[in-house]
């Protein structure tokens, strides 16, 4: 018989020499979709070296922020099975992580790899998805411990499905275990614990409890709400088969201020985002998902599209130096320094030029243009380096103030700086007020802050230097340190001018023997209209307020499109409809496009349409039912839409035929399910033979 011929229907497969992979395959690195023309290019070479190095930075700082409570499990977890035997009750811990649901499983991902490499410890991570049994369960946990430690053996064969059960687990331990002194703990991560069916997860626990005597289990509990939550989905036969320990990770708006102080706002990013475009990033945080890695992505983006929208942005890259700048400028072609030549913060800075040749060999001259170009990049990243520094000094000044007038957090005060002049708000005025009723001791303190301040931008201007990165121009803040430390003497200095003395001797000609009531009330009145003489503390705390106010934030807290400062259009994303278009997105007005004119995302010649009201045969069914739904009033007849419907669809019907074609019948019925399920239409209590319209 032929090796193709069968009685039944069948799939014959021919391996020509092909064996059964041992073990598992390592997944390839993930390809760029973006083809070489794209990445040879100026702008993605600049986004893509810029984007790397932030994206370093804030993996450091997360690994950082995590440090404390990451050490904190890794004891625990070490120190389960190493100075007692077991007792009865699993060892486990419970880590509160917030509601950011979205950050969790890589979270617990880099969790479980430092478990691996710096505990004596096999891991494996239960997602509720993977536990929707108990049996389920069990067969993940037991093939993750195996596979751990199989998957670098490929001539070991892999076990079956019906083979994944705690005895083979149990025999599998104790055979690879037997010859090493002390014995590995068996980790199990439970990210997302409020998930998990309640039965399946108090029986788990209950089975892996009875094998503690056998197995050094270890119990990691992912809790996004509240402790109380294992309280109440655990009753106590379970709880007390548990020893349970609390961890406390920090909030997610937490761990986000401290990416935007340390990274995203600050010189080493000299991408920035307008006013209104970090506001919606911040809103989507705090009002959707409280996701930090949410926000990271949605920065990236902005990142992207900025660079993407036009070429010459990638000249507000980091450079090394001077060199690589000017290198960076040669690239630019003739249309591209046209393009500079038209932002419409340089026209200002021509207007500012007294040299009328200047001003000629400025848009003529393409040779001119790329010598004053990088004088002029690296004054607006001087701009931005004393911005930031002008911003924190202000930030250190005002956030523990009162009600926090301008807000306590450096994200409320750079929104307000970079929309509009922050120092002609009223909060701002109020803020000032507000300083200047603080002590001398009060004042001393938050002039050393500031002093802290400059000494960590003159610091990080270093330590660019040592990256071999462009360096800042200092001058200008060691001016600042040197005006305030000399406000600071005189503040220690300053003394009352009246003397103790002399104020009693006023109180005592004012308060004389045998003065009548009236005539105290008119010297009272006639004290009162002179001018109170000022102490030499408050003359000083109002040098010090005048000074802060023209010399540090007057000077340096200027909005970027308020001032003469050329080429900012470079360094903004100001595109807050795009980041909301792709970001937030609109899916019932999505919908809507894809169901009255389906070519805008098929791109099928076919469905094309001359008017966006118009209907052609050749559109999908469900795409003809919606639009003629939609010319129907609020109860729509089923009769009559089948009419209009075969009118369309069946070209060949005459007007005399009165049977419908059941295929047609068919396709109309599948097509008003499908616009029940998406919720344009529902079924009629009042009519049966109606349906009831559902939108407007």
């Amino acid at each position: 018989m032929d090796l193709t011929n069968s009685v039944s229907k069948g799939v014959f497969v021919f391996k020509n020499g092909a064996t059964r992979a041992k073990g598992r395959k390592k997944a390839k690195p993930c390809q760029s979709f973006l083809e070489n023309e794209v990445t040879k290019q100026l702008w993605f070479q600049g986004y893509r070296k810029d984007w790397d190095r932030l994206q370093a930075m804030i993996e450091q700082l997360q690994c950082g922020s995590y440090g404390k409570i990451l050490d904190d499990l890794l004891a625990f977890v070490e120190n389960c099975y190493f100075a007692q035997d077991y007792d009865g009750a699993l060892p486990t811990a419970a880590l509160l992580t917030g509601i950011n649901q979205i950050d969790h499983l890589s979270q617990f991902e880099k969790l479980a790899d430092n478990i691996r490499n710096n505990t004596f410890s096999n891991v494996v991570i239960l997602q509720s998805r993977d536990g929707s049994t108990i049996k389920h369960a069990i067969e993940t946990i037991v093939e993750g411990f195996i596979e751990d430690q199989t998957s670098d053996c490929p001539e070991e064969k892999l076990l079956r499905k019906n083979q994944l059960n705690l005895s083979v687990l149990k025999a599998w331990y104790l055979e690879k275990q037997h010859q090493r002194e002390r014995k590995p703990n068996l980790t199990i991560i439970l990210p997302d614990f409020e998930l998990f069916n309640p039965k399946v997860l108090q029986d788990l626990i209950l089975i892996l409890n009875s094998c503690g005597h056998n197995l050094p289990l270890v119990l990691i509990f992912g809790v996004a709400t509240a402790i109380t939550t294992i309280h109440n989905v655990l009753p106590y036969h379970v709880m007390s088969k548990i020893k349970l320990s609390t961890f406390q990770s920090e909030p997610s708006i937490t761990n986000l201020n401290i990416l935007l102080d340390h990274v995203l706002l600050t010189p080493y990013c000299p991408f920035h985002l307008s006013g209104k475009s970090f506001k919606l990033l911040l809103d989507i945080f705090l009002f959707y998902d409280f996701s930090v890695n949410g926000f990271v992505q949605g920065f990236k983006y902005a990142y992207l599209e900025h660079y993407f929208q036009r070429p010459i942005h990638a000249l507000c890259t980091v450079v090394r130096d001077e060199d690589d700048l000017t290198a960076m400028i040669d690239q630019l072609s003739a249309s591209e320094l046209e393009e500079i030549r038209q932002l419409p913060s340089v026209r200002p800075f021509v207007e500012s030029l007294q040299d009328p040749q200047a001003v000629i060999n400025f848009f003529n001259d393409d040779r001119h243009l790329r010598t004053v170009l990088p004088a002029m990049l690296v004054r607006v990243h001087n701009y931005w380096f004393t911005f930031h520094c002008a911003l924190e000094i202000l930030r250190s000044l005002v956030g523990d103030l009162p009600k926090a007038p301008l807000g306590k957090q450096l994200r409320d005060l750079y929104c307000c700086a970079v929309s509009s002049d922050i120092t002609a708000l009223p909060e701002f005025k109020e803020c000032l007020q507000l300083l200047s009723f603080l002590s001398k001791e009060e004042m001393l303190q938050k002039i050393k802050a500031v002093l802290d301040v400059v000494l960590n931008y003159v610091t990080r201007n270093d330590q660019l230097s040592t990256e071999g990165c462009l360096l800042y121009d200092v001058a200008p803040l060691e001016e600042l340190a040197n005006g305030l430390a000399v406000l600071a003497d005189e503040l220690v200095a300053a003394t009352y001018d009246l003397l103790p003395g002399e104020q009693g001797n006023d109180q005592k000609q004012l308060l004389s023997p045998g003065m009548g009531r009236q005539e105290l009330r008119e010297k009272l009145l006639t004290a009162a209209r002179h001018n109170k003489q000022e102490s030499g503390v408050t003359r000083t705390m109002g040098r010090l307020m005048d000074y802060l106010g023209a010399k540090i934030f007057q000077r340096f807290l200027r909005p970027p499109f308020s001032q003469s400062m050329p080429l900012i259009e470079l360094f903004l994303f100001t595109d807050t409809t795009a980041l909301r278009r792709h970001i937030i997105g609109a899916p019932r007005g999505a919908v809507h496009t894809a169901l009255n004119n389906p070519q805008y995302y098929t791109q099928c010649d076919c469905c094309a349409l001359e008017d966006s009201a118009s209907i052609v045969p050749s559109l999908p069914d469900l795409s003809v039912a919606y639009k003629l739904h939609l010319e129907c009033g609020r109860m729509i007849n089923l009769f009559d839409w089948l009419q209009a419907f075969r009118t369309v669809v069946d070209e060949a019907n005459t007007e005399e035929e009165q049977q419908v074609d059941p295929k047609i019948q068919a396709r109309f019925t599948r097509a008003v399910a499908e616009l029940q399920f998406l919720g344009f239409i529902k079924t009629s209590k009042k009519k049966t033979d109606h349906v009831t319209r559902l939108t407007w």
